[in-house]
């Protein structure tokens, strides 16, 4: 598997990876994730950095009972 880190890709490739990561769908409760990722495609943020940033700022963000709610989230 190629490296997915900005200096080893163009922007169109983290274009494309962006894409695919996110399928068809980009939604997640009425937020446009590709736009979460513009910093990793513009090349000013890697992917795990982005990504660790989301998971903390959403830790413990799930309510006892909401667990069996479907999330609206197309992440694959």
């Amino acid at each position: 598997m190629k490296s997915l880190l900005i200096k080893d890709t163009t922007v169109s490739e983290r274009a494309q990876i962006v894409r695919e990561a996110l399928g068809a769908d980009g939604d997640c409760e009425g937020i446009d994730l590709s736009d979460m990722y513009d910093d990793y495609i513009y090349g000013l943020k890697e992917l795990a950095d982005i990504n660790r940033e989301f998971s903390e700022k959403h830790a413990g963000a799930v309510v006892e009972g909401e667990l069996t709610k479907p999330s609206g989230c197309a992440l694959h």
